[in-house]
């Protein structure tokens, strides 16, 4: 059980540290191993400090009856799954959206208590946390654009401070990744009572940060170049705007999708220019991977638990 929690974080690491680095290593500031490194450490402490409301709503807000460990396994599996199919074709897409999907599925397929106040509250988050940061990234990167009109062209100084803090706000959307996320590994496991929470955050963090490591770079290069060209400048307002986003929802204990915030912020500096350089095959694809991903994880999740549940006739934990 523990095993499916970390390689969900494990998924997380690899789909999502694109979202963290991606603009940074699509202006080409940092080489990708040192990059990669840096979410490894930054998702590790936020999953540690801040994860532990998310890993509540995930372990015990959604579904409340009991579930056996085998429906547990089930989700967990399923979700991890449609992650790594993702991040094979380099689609970011949202594993907290393939847990809740995956989790939703097991409480139909188990006719267990859905908390629906809380599951109806996650799906408002996830369309208005994109909508809220291209907010943001729009204005502030039109804002920016004023400012270094007039003054940041010409000063060296300014130019060399805004790469540092372009490298600074990955970590903070590294932090904010783990302090969302990491619930969505272990979340379930902690409802068997058998770790202690600040152990399963920890294990979290490390198995996203073993996911950055190992296998980030594939959907790096599709957030980073693939949806439009990015500067310095686009890169630290989109990382700024995303990280805001994904940890102020964090805060609130609700799991919302790292990769739709930072796609987001990504297309709101593009509108900033003008549009015209964003590619709408790209975005096509990636919002078609967040539709379709809790859609598919929630349909499998149903149909794996009701096919093991007759095989083994298993009954409520």
């Amino acid at each position: 059980m523990l095993g499916a929690g970390l390689y969900v974080g494990w998924n997380i690491g690899a789909n999502d540290t694109a979202n963290c680095i991606g603009t940074t290593l699509g202006c080409g500031l940092i080489p990708l191993r040192f990059a990669s490194f840096l979410v490894a450490v930054f998702a590790t402490l936020g999953a540690f400090l801040q994860g532990g409301e998310v890993m509540e709503t995930i372990g015990s807000g959604i579904v409340k009856s009991a579930l056996h460990p085998i429906a547990l396994l089930v989700a967990l599996t399923c979700s991890g799954f449609f992650v790594t199919l993702a991040t094979f074709f380099k689609i970011p897409t949202s594993t907290s959206q393939a847990v809740v999907g995956a989790i939703a599925g097991i409480g139909f397929a188990t006719h267990s208590e859905v908390n629906t106040r809380t599951f109806f509250l996650i799906l408002e988050s996830w369309l208005f946390c994109p909508i809220m940061v291209l907010v943001l990234s729009f204005i502030c990167m039109y804002l920016l654009r004023i400012f270094l009109h007039m003054y940041g062209k010409k000063s060296l100084i300014f130019q060399h401070v805004l790469g540092w803090l372009t490298i600074f706000s990955a970590c903070y959307v590294a932090y904010s990744l783990g302090a969302d996320n990491a619930g969505n590994a272990v979340g379930l496991v902690s409802r068997l009572g058998f770790f202690n929470s600040r152990l399963l955050l920890l294990l979290g963090g490390l198995s996203i940060a073993l996911g950055a490591l190992t296998y980030g770079k594939k959907v790096s290069d599709t957030v980073g170049k693939g949806i439009t060209s990015l500067d310095v400048p686009g890169a630290f307002i989109a990382q700024v705007s995303s990280a805001i986003g994904v940890h102020f929802f964090s805060m609130l204990g609700i799991p919302v999708s790292t990769s739709a915030a930072i796609v987001s912020a990504v297309v709101g500096v593009g509108l900033v220019k003008g549009g015209r350089n964003i590619s709408r095959k790209t975005i096509l694809t990636i919002v078609l991977g967040w539709i379709l991903t809790p859609a598919f994880a929630l349909a499998f999740s149903f149909l794996a638990y009701k096919g093991i549940s007759l095989l083994c006739h298993l009954k409520p934990a």
